[in-house]
């Protein structure tokens, strides 16, 4: 081939320089990149190149990049690899480098180094033709000697290697469709050689030396590879042997012959594929289960993938395909278990009941998907367990707060290692029935990442048109959970995605008022309290009226947790005194024995009077059973955490109280206000919500717009309530991100109270949105902020009119210590909050008629 028609690499290259490998042309070779001028290198020409020369680069051999850009480079190796970078992959651990994968294209030659820094640069010769290796100068008899003599060895080589292995199969077609020229460095970047004899290959420029250097490696190579035959066969035939002879001897009585033992390799198996057969699978399951057992029998027990199948095939057979428990439906019952597990919530009790009753009349129902809902310590998790033991039901909870995968729930698929079925099928191998109920604990708090969505993953389980086929990734057939009785939990509907909202009933589970306390703390609190810490009724009494003080005093919660924390607290000060009590009595007896063998008894006598009096002060524990009182309170748990401030707070103008709703449920909460001089700005703190913002500018603008109606004015007497006036509105616990349209009455009643010099009445609390012309629209979570209002010990209430049909939620003795005030607009807000109403001037504009 003419010289002009050659493919030529650049004259000027960047040098990579290697001291662990060699790249041989044609061969393909992958690196590691992490000395400071081969990173530069990288960055600057492979990561900024954007043509195809600037991806080819020199490899140097057996030469070291300095660790330091000040080092200066070490002697380059004479004789190099043209490479085509193929691909670069980045990382940073354990330190930053980079990972190339080469190809090698020609060798070259350094004829001249023309920069070091950043990277090397040099002045380079191709030594190799990229289209042919050979231009006829060198005689064909002696070459084509040389090449089928190497030919002769490199398919002997190929040969004595399994052919069924589809690498090997193919280096068989390359030897027939490569030119010979090329095969040297190819196969010698195959076998196993050294670093040296790779160099001494790369160094051969000339076809001759590179034939006459890489026989004796095919040689040796044929030589080991007979050599590990022959020891192979060898060690098979003395297993044969041994497999022959061995049947005939007996070892003992009771012993067994190898094929015997065989037997029982495959007992597992037969037994497996029995268990498959006589399960009550589906009819899909137990095609795919037959199927799998098949390929069972025949797969070598050495193979990873046999223990996956045998594992996948014991979780089907374990699966509760068709077994269920029976449903105890006697309501009668039923209601005595609810009631005696758990005080009031009256709504889930009835819907309990509701289903039992249902059931009764229609066997096949399926399984209702509910959600509590409701602020912590409640009782929701707990009414799940009580709800599995009325109906007679497995229970399983499944903790969903937290998980971001939605592997989670549908499992992983057997291809992953390491897979594993999700944790609905999980819990129905757990629990060994088809219609257990299912805790699915804090739905509400499930994240979303990269690995998916578990809340919408949930949507196939939570439908109950859906889950009779369920599908979990680990299994790949359908599993019925139609009979599974789904119960969730959440403190928020919030954060819930609407379209799994919609798929579950929701029942709201309210905080609990004082009277509901005391009696949850009497029923079951103070009882599993005395259980947990060794005590007894006739050891500790603790009375109603203490009861109300932890509840007032030291607890401000919708639920019970707090008072249960306070009550264990006051149990172990009192199994302290008890036990001290128990200690002391005993040391008296000890004393007088002590006493006999002792020749000083008139030394005892006249020093242990006061100490036996002190100890009997202290034995008596103090009378049982131990009475706890306010002031046993104050020691015990401290000085109470709150006081009832609500009057001390409103003893000047400025000053409302609004009612809030919470995850954790209802609160007071207080707006305050003061004016000062300024340019008529409004100053709105205490961490507020844009919809809260909002309300304070409606508030504003509304009573700056009736200010004459009602005499409102600054302090220069103008009714531009903003002129020359700075209004600054704070929303106390700063820390607390407030938001929400509800504090809308209570800014107007503030911002009222402060222009007008006069006091909001200290027994009141309001909530409810406004509009522009004055309206109360409703707003939500009217129990929860009753309850709150009550804790405090506030007596009147202000709530929008359209809100009405929500006090029939609230309990009949909340309702008769509480005054409602319903009101349509803010006239009627300010004429109740205020004493003695608030006035508004009689308008004197008359419009007389001229007909």
């Amino acid at each position: 081939m003419a010289a002009g028609s050659a493919i030529q690499i650049p004259t000027r290259l960047p040098l990579l320089l290697t001291h662990e490998s060699v790249l041989l042309p044609g061969s393909t070779m992958r690196t590691s990149v992490d000395s400071p001028r081969n990173m530069q290198l990288v960055r600057s020409r492979l990561l900024k190149g954007t043509s195809l020369r600037s991806t080819i680069i020199g490899v140097i051999p057996n030469t070291s990049d300095p660790t330091s850009d000040c080092d200066d480079l070490p002697n380059l190796h004479r004789i190099g690899t043209a490479a085509l970078a193929v691909q670069v992959v980045g990382s940073n651990w354990p330190k930053p480098h980079y990972t190339l994968l080469v190809t090698g294209l020609c060798r070259f030659q350094v004829l001249q180094l023309l920069k070091e820094k950043p990277y090397p640069v040099a002045e380079v010769q191709q030594l190799d033709r990229l289209e042919q290796f050979t231009n006829g100068h060198k005689s064909e008899e002696e070459l084509g000697e040389l090449s089928e003599q190497f030919y002769k060895y490199a398919v002997q080589l190929v040969e004595m290697l399994d052919m069924s292995v589809p690498a090997v199969a193919k280096l068989r077609r390359l030897l027939d469709n490569l030119p010979r020229e090329a095969l040297p460095d190819i196969l010698t970047s195959i076998i196993r050689t050294t670093n040296q004899e790779k160099l001494q290959i790369l160094d051969a420029v000339r076809l001759e030396e590179r034939f006459k250097m890489t026989i004796p490696l095919l040689v040796r190579q044929i030589e080991g590879l007979k050599l590990l035959q022959k020891t192979r066969k060898s060690k098979q035939d003395d297993d044969k042997r041994v497999v022959t002879i061995r049947p005939n001897r007996r070892i003992g009585h009771g012993s067994i012959t190898e094929d015997e033992e065989e037997e029982e390799d495959h007992d597992d198996v037969v037994m497996l594929e029995k268990k498959i057969r006589t399960s009550s699978m589906s009819e899909q399951a137990l095609k795919v289960c037959l199927k799998e057992i098949k390929r069972l029998k025949k797969m070598p027990q050495s193979m990873p993938e046999y223990a996956l199948t045998r594992n996948y095939l014991e979780l089907m057979v374990e699966l509760p395909w068709n077994k269920s428990t029976k449903d105890r439906l006697e309501i009668r019952a039923a209601r005595i278990v609810l009631d005696n597990d758990h005080y009031a919530m009256e709504k889930l009790k009835k819907r309990v009941l509701e289903y039992l009753a249902v059931r009764q009349l229609k066997n096949n129902l399926k399984g209702p998907i509910l959600c509590f809902v409701g602020p912590p310590g409640v009782g929701k998790t707990s009414v799940g367990r009580s709800i599995a033991k009325t109906l007679g039901r497995e229970f399983h909870r499944i903790a969903l707060g937290g998980v971001c995968d939605q592997s989670d729930i549908r499992g992983h698929r057997r291809t992953y290692v390491g897979s594993m079925p999700g944790r609905i099928i999980n819990g129905l191998k757990t629990v060994g029935v088809n219609n257990p109920v299912f805790l699915l604990d804090e739905v509400d708090k499930l994240a979303k990442s990269l690995q998916g969505d578990p809340a919408a993953a949930l949507l196939e389980v939570l439908d109950p048109e859906q889950n009779h086929s369920f599908t979990d990734h680990y299994l790949n057939v359908a599993f019925d959970l139609s009979q599974v009785l789904f119960i969730a939990t959440a403190n928020t509907t919030a954060t819930i995605p609407p379209a799994l909202l919609d798929r579950m009933e929701v029942i709201q589970v309210p905080g609990y008022t004082q009277e509901e306390k005391i009696q949850i703390a009497h029923r079951h609190l103070i009882p599993k309290q005395l259980e947990q810490h060794g005590l007894t009724p006739q050891q500790i009494q603790i009375p109603q009226v203490t009861t109300l003080g932890i509840i007032t005093r030291y607890t401000r919660e919708a639920g019970v947790r707090a008072l249960d924390r306070k009550l264990g607290a006051i149990c172990r000060a009192v199994a302290v005194k008890v036990a001290e009590g128990q200690h002391k009595e005993a040391k008296p007896d000890r004393a007088e024995m002590g006493e006999e063998e002792d020749c000083k008894e008139h030394v005892t006598e006249d020093s242990k009077p006061e100490s036996i009096s002190d100890t009997a002060d202290l034995a008596l524990p103090p009378e049982m059973p131990i009475l706890i009182d306010f002031h046993a309170l104050k020691d015990i748990l401290g000085p109470p955490m709150y006081d009832m401030e609500v009057s001390e707070r409103l003893n000047q103008p400025g000053v409302a109280i609004g009612l809030a709703w919470t995850p954790l449920g209802g609160e007071i909460m207080f707006v305050e206000a003061s004016r000062m001089d300024g340019e008529g700005q409004l100053t709105l703190t205490g961490q507020l919500g844009d919809v809260m913002k909002e309300s304070a500018h409606l508030a504003i603008s509304w009573l700056r717009s009736n200010a004459k109606r009602y005499q409102l004015t600054n302090a220069s007497g103008s009714f531009d309530l903003l002129d020359n006036t700075d209004i600054h509105l704070h929303f106390p616990a700063g820390a607390v991100t407030k938001d929400g349209p509800s504090a809308g009455v209570t800014i107007v009643t503030c911002l009222a109270s402060l222009f007008s010099g006069r006091l909001v009445c200290s027994d009141v609390a309001m909530t409810g949105e406004i509009t522009l012309r004055g309206l109360v629209l409703p707003v939500g979570g009217i129990k929860d902020k009753v309850l709150a209002a009550h804790r405090a010990g506030l007596k009147r209430i202000i709530i929008p009119q359209r809100n009405e049909k929500d006090l029939e939620e609230i309990a009949e003795h909340v309702r008769q210590d509480l005054t409602f005030v319903l009101a349509g607009c803010l006239d009627e807000v300010l004429n109740a909050a205020f004493d003695g109403g608030f006035a508004v001037k009689a308008r004197l504009e008359h419009l007389n008629s001229k007909l």
